[in-house]
């Protein structure tokens, strides 16, 4: 009979664990850490003690829900709540990290990095088109049968990303731009900083990732010689110990040198702008170009992943529809978005995280402890409609004017302030 507790080595942990970074670290999570720095200024640890929650830690117990359940996607994860509600939830997670707001980001979050502070303000909309439609013409031409050519380009990239920040870091903490306990601290970090952090850590998507991509993972468990799903987690927590410690060392790093960067600049409107000028302060226009090729290269390969994983799993649900048109829907669709520019990608998606990430919470929790009530569909339902309520008005408080700003949204928010004296109102501090 097989061993399907078969004991692994600390080379087989290295190896999950280097996937697990390259799959949730990228470009776009360098900008997040360094506006939360910018934000929160003094107050910057404890901020970033609530981004590393949603930024790390949560993305790990996605991973093991998928394990301990033996699902086979967030579909099958979903699916104890009901078969209607799965195939809303993953559509919207799909679109989310697909199509709508993340596949957009990797071409915004270089272009941002590389060539926006360059450009004048009128010319930024013209360079932002031709950008991105090279970026998603290579894009969508990679991802129509991807091979281990991108594969092998992501895996040179990301260790050269990391040393190139490495040095950045090296210079940052021997010759600090300024002390990050007294730096200024914004109004909404004042006294919430920390709640704001974990809000701050939705940016990353990286629990939604874990839910979609986490089969991959378990899958690569499963070929080590582990099929028991108890097992499997063990081995997904234990493997996750290094890639967790170097993402939390990178994200508070990027967070204080956020803080430490007021003293020569202004908050910037987005990660993007304010991580330039850090690297240009630190390493000259040299070391700025060099960052900017190389965060174009990472997002592309990121890209293509994304667009691979959104037309194969809806090409999956809906078999009609074939791959190649989900592929050209997700390209043409991230090119529209991603003209509208960072800080609008941003502003948008920011509502759909605010009603996807309690959601997912939920669903996460429930997953780890469903054999203690035997998935019991009821537990499942109940926890979901009393979560979402919460969870669409937290949406509305943090949606753009146009939508916040419209009769229904306001009559359900004044509506919201009549719980207040109850003790419940939506967290979402504007």
């Amino acid at each position: 009979m097989e061993n399907i507790n078969k004991k692994l080595s600390f080379k087989h942990y290295l190896i999950i664990g280097s996937m697990l970074f390259g799959m949730f670290f990228g470009a776009g999570n360098l900008i997040f850490p360094i506006h939360l720095g910018q934000l929160a200024g003094g107050h910057w640890f404890s901020a970033g003690i609530g981004f590393l929650l949603t930024g790390t830690l949560l993305p790990l117990l996605g991973i093991i829900a998928i394990s301990i359940t033996r699902s086979s996607g967030i579909y099958d994860l979903a699916k104890p709540i009901g078969h209607r509600y799965a195939t809303f939830f993953m559509i919207l997670t799909c679109a989310t990290l697909g199509p709508l707001f993340a596949t957009p980001r990797t071409a915004t979050t270089p272009f941002q990095i590389g060539v926006a502070t360059h450009v004048t303000a009128s010319q930024e909309p013209w360079y932002l088109l031709g950008y991105s439609l090279i970026f998603f013409l290579i894009a969508g031409w990679a991802s129509r049968k991807p091979t281990g050519i991108i594969d092998m380009i992501g895996k040179l990239l990301n260790p050269a990303f990391l040393i190139l920040l490495a040095i950045i870091f090296a210079i940052a903490f021997t010759n600090p731009m300024g002390n990050a306990s007294t730096a200024k601290i914004t109004s909404n970090y004042q006294n919430g900083a920390f709640l704001n952090g974990f809000l701050q850590g939705y940016n990353t998507m990286d629990a939604l990732a874990a839910l979609l991509f986490g089969i991959v993972v378990v899958t690569s468990i499963k070929s080590l010689g582990q099929h028991d799903p108890s097992a499997i987690a063990k081995t997904a927590a234990k493997s996750s110990l290094l890639s967790i410690s170097l993402e939390a060392f990178i994200y508070l790093g990027l967070i204080w040198i956020g803080a430490t960067s007021l003293s020569y600049f202004n908050i910037s409107a987005d990660g993007g702008i304010g991580f330039s000028q850090i690297a240009n302060h630190f390493m000259g226009v040299p070391g700025e170009i060099i960052l900017a090729i190389m965060a174009t290269l990472t997002c592309l390969t990121t890209a293509v992943g994304l667009i691979s994983s959104f037309a194969e799993a809806l090409h999956d649900k809906f078999p009609k529809i074939s791959y190649r048109t989900w592929n050209l829907l997700s390209c043409g669709t991230s090119f529209l978005i991603a003209n509208m520019g960072l800080e609008q990608i941003i502003s948008w998606s920011t509502p759909m995280l605010m009603f996807l990430y309690p959601l997912a919470i939920t669903l996460i929790i429930l997953s780890i402890a469903s054999p203690l009530f035997g998935s019991d569909p009821i537990v499942y339902r109940t926890t979901t409609v009393f979560t979402i309520i919460p969870a669409l008005i937290d949406a509305l408080n943090s949606a753009p004017a146009v939508i916040s700003e419209q009769s229904l949204s306001q009559t359900i928010l004044r509506l919201d302030q009549l719980y207040l004296r109850s003790g419940w109102t939506g967290c979402y501090q504007p």
